[in-house]
């Protein structure tokens, strides 16, 4: 019963939120590039991520790795 109702939530959540893709406003990738030396390239490069992810693309994002001192 548990494994049933564990996949019909699975299921709901993959129905109701797969399809939205949250992207950043004009003003949150200003604010972000404000602090990049090149702040005009900062600014067009994540304007053409925003679109290719509203068009339903895959985008690359960077893990920068953290080294516990």
């Amino acid at each position: 019963m548990n494994l049933i109702l564990n996949l019909t939530f699975f299921l709901f959540a993959l129905i109701i939120l797969g399809d939205k893709a949250f992207s950043l406003t004009d003003y949150e990738i200003k604010k972000i590039c404000k602090k990049e030396k090149i702040e005009s390239t900062c600014i067009k490069n994540l304007r053409e991520k925003r679109s290719t992810l509203q068009k339903g693309n895959l985008i690359e994002i960077p893990v920068i790795q953290f080294y516990k001192r």
